[in-house]
């Protein structure tokens, strides 16, 4: 198998932690870039990486770059992605790997013109616990799917300029923590499903601070989004069929659930390792540019389908 560099564009937090727990066997961390020479050096430096760059222009210049992971503020992922690929670098982009629907769509087809891979940093897409869901769901053992609850709440300190409320870099809760519930909801729905209800309390910035959303697929299975950017809330996933429901605590990087039957009974599942979530990421990225795993964003489509639609409502009522 090839041996693969990657090259981290950013050095904020998630980068961070990209960098600290980074484990592939058949990966290097090769580069990173930041605006600043020596914010990339010092960041090279503490995480062991041969090469900091000061520009992105130059990280991409380099041909012993294979893939980018891009982990700098929403507001710029679409630019990121796009010079990567046509640079012929493969993409893992941090969550919401695009504002809008639109731009996904165009980034797609240039992956695919490009014979490259692009893909979502997304933790529920890869985490062995939803595999191993998805498989008891779609085994019939629980029924008919009725409905999900994906609540996350997180207190932000409300400064309008940090990246959660700036709407310069695409702040707000829905482009963040909302990435989480909308993809933990269309994880285990069989059908795409449309927004049928939204509404959304503003920061003042403008950016949406809190907001509850109802959907609904072709086929009847509904769920409920629900976000805060000034109040914590469990982040405990439901998703309740027939005869019985799935709650996952600490959704996001979940790595235990429990099934409680109609009967009373239950099962505790138990797969993977909440502490090596991003690394996951990283071997479906490998795995899918070796052609051992199908490339899928089909999910990835579905959420940003959705929280397209959600913008979409909330500005129309704006108007």
């Amino acid at each position: 198998m090839t041996n693969y560099n990657w090259a981290i564009a950013g050095t904020g937090e998630i980068a961070q932690q990209f960098a600290l727990g980074f484990h592939e066997e058949h990966s290097t961390l090769y580069a990173v870039c930041s605006r600043n020479q020596e914010t990339a050096k010092h960041f090279a430096t503490e995480y062991n990486i041969p090469h900091a760059y000061g520009n992105y222009e130059e990280l991409l210049h380099d041909e012993q770059v294979d893939i980018v992971y891009v982990a700098v503020p929403n507001r710029f992922h679409f630019d990121y992605i796009k010079k990567a690929l046509e640079a012929g670098k493969h993409v893992l982009c941090e969550k919401a790997i695009t504002l809008n629907l639109a731009e996904l769509e165009t980034l797609m087809a240039l992956a695919e013109a490009k014979s490259l891979i692009l893909q979502e940093a997304m933790t529920i897409f890869n985490m062995p616990l939803y595999q191993q869901l998805t498989a008891i769901a779609t085994s019939g053992r629980l029924g008919k799917l009725k409905m999900i609850q994906a609540p996350f709440g997180s207190y932000k300190e409300p400064d309008p300029t940090n990246r959660f409320f700036n709407p310069d870099l695409a702040g707000g809760s829905l482009l963040d923590i909302g990435t989480y519930a909308v993809s933990f909801a269309t994880r285990f729905m069989s059908e795409a499903p449309t927004v049928i209800a939204s509404q959304m309390q503003p920061f003042s910035t403008g950016v949406d601070e809190q907001s509850i959303t109802i959907l609904q697929n072709p086929v009847g299975e509904m769920a409920a989004v629900t976000l805060s950017f000034q109040a914590k809330m469990p982040k405990i996933g439901i998703v309740a069929y027939e005869k019985g429901y799935i709650t996952v605590p600490e959704y996001p990087r979940g790595d235990k659930a429990e099934i409680v039957f109609t009967d009373g009974s239950k099962e505790v599942i138990e797969s993977g390792s909440t502490g090596q979530a991003l690394n996951y990421e990283i071997a479906t990225m490998i795995a899918t540019i070796e052609g051992a795993q199908n490339q899928s964003l089909v999910w990835t489509h579905q959420a940003t389908a959705i929280m397209d639609q959600m913008q979409q409502a909330w500005a129309a009522k704006k108007n």
